[in-house]
């Protein structure tokens, strides 16, 4: 394959991406996509195991209550870190190497878990697996637009993304029950069989692409230079503030909705759980028929409706929720507005570089989520102790319907024939 010219990089969106990897080779679609899925399963459901059992952690390892919410800042600090690092990586060696080192650095980090015996211990194997989980964040997606063509991309996005979905309906309530039962290392144990399952896949199932990878010598310098390049593009600088909008108001809204449900309305913690369980429902559902309706209608209306409704829903949601009822039909509906975004936009963004470019783009605004998912957790902890539930859901309604209007009118979408 010969190499791109140097002005690809910013070549306009109606530039052909490869999706011709789609016919390579016997591997099923089907296949390439159930692996990806497990990866997310396995990935997210490690990530979101840990805040549900920190009693458990604290009461075996003795850990204080203040120091434990450091076990999950960290690993969120580490993928942040290693995401931005793992992008050009994935842009030159491809990103099935870059998918196999990560999911094989994430069941090692799993595995050792079996070594914690106190904080510090612990915070090493969570560092550890921050930046394993740094190398897979944005692998996957960029997998996604590297293999099949833009207007399946919604259908395989929809599909990949709702693992972490089951993971919230499966894994977390079955993890939750081992660690109350043989220990907190114990669903560590499991995410890491379904880890190692799918770098097996990876290995002797998965094809690499074929597209333009960077020819570029791997460095810090180049690496930097070609981030400051990607964000002095109008668009996709543009696409970057959206991602990081999305997360803050999500974060803004949800960290301290729990708290508001079993402080003022006096909802039990099982009945939160459920709440969430059901909210899972609901994007499993939700995700994937979407992704494939937007591979029909296009991306940016399906997002902009989803952030106004969205946004419609917070600002409703303390005059609307007065019991356990009302909160499993108002969570129901949040997660369905919710996952009516994810697929679309991430498909979306996939088009918005070459080939060579994609993994660094994908680690960037993954980068970016997860400061601005740290950033709204701080500002919801501000607003809930200082003002009240009321002001989390009108700024995170602010910022969910601010990312509606950035995709609308600043971030183009190829037409389906370009495309």
């Amino acid at each position: 394959m010969s190499e791109p010219a140097p002005t690809e990089m910013a070549a306009p969106l109606t530039t052909p991406v490869a999706g011709a990897a789609l016919a390579q080779g016997n591997t099923s679609p089907h296949l390439i996509v159930f692996t990806l899925w497990l990866l997310v399963f396995s990935s997210a459901s490690q990530t979101m195991i840990l805040s549900p059992i920190l009693p458990v952690i604290g009461d075996q390892l003795s850990i204080a209550d203040g120091a434990l919410g450091t076990l999950v800042s960290v690993y969120s600090l580490m993928v942040g870190i290693f995401a931005i690092i793992a992008g050009p990586i994935s842009d030159k060696i491809g990103r099935r190497r870059i998918l196999i080192l990560g999911c094989a650095a994430m069941t090692v980090a799993l595995t050792l878990h079996a070594l914690v015996t106190g904080y510090y211990s612990f915070i090493a194997v969570r560092i550890f697996a921050g930046c394993a989980g740094g190398v897979l964040s944005g692998a996957a997606v960029s997998y996604i637009g590297d293999y099949f063509p833009y207007d399946r991309r919604g259908w395989a996005m929809g599909w990949v993304m709702s693992g972490a979905a089951f993971g919230q309906i499966v894994g977390i309530p079955i993890g939750i029950v081992m660690a109350s039962r043989w220990g907190f290392r114990v669903p560590f144990y499991l995410f890491a069989v379904t880890m190692a399952a799918t770098v097996l896949l990876l290995v002797f199932k998965i094809p690499q692409p074929d597209v333009f990878r960077t020819r570029h010598r791997l460095s810090v310098a180049k690496a930097a230079s070609d981030y400051v390049a990607m964000l002095r593009r109008p668009e996709i600088a543009w696409a970057a503030a959206a991602y990081f909008m999305m997360f803050l108001g999500v974060s803004i809204f949800v960290i301290y909705l729990p708290t508001w449900l079993e402080r003022d309305l006096g909802i039990r913690g099982d009945q939160i759980a459920l709440m969430f369980l059901i909210g899972g429902v609901a994007n499993v559902l939700t995700g994937p028929q979407v992704g494939k309706l937007s591979d029909r209608v296009g991306r940016k209306g399906i997002i902009l409706l989803s952030c106004i409704g969205l946004s419609i829903v917070m600002l409703l949601t303390v005059k609307v929720v007065t019991n356990v009822l009302t909160s499993y039909v108002f969570f129901f509906l949040t997660m369905i507005l919710v996952a009516m975004r994810v697929s679309p936009f991430s498909a979306l963004l996939t088009t918005l570089v070459s080939d060579e470019r994609r993994g660094s783009l994908m680690s960037l605004t993954v980068a970016l989520g997860q400061l601005g998912f740290a950033l709204g957790g701080a500002v919801a902890g501000l607003l809930f102790a200082r003002i009240g539930y009321y002001s989390n859901t009108v700024l995170g309604a602010v910022f969910v319907l601010t990312m509606g209007l950035i995709v609308w009118f600043f971030i183009p979408e190829p037409e389906p024939d370009a495309a």
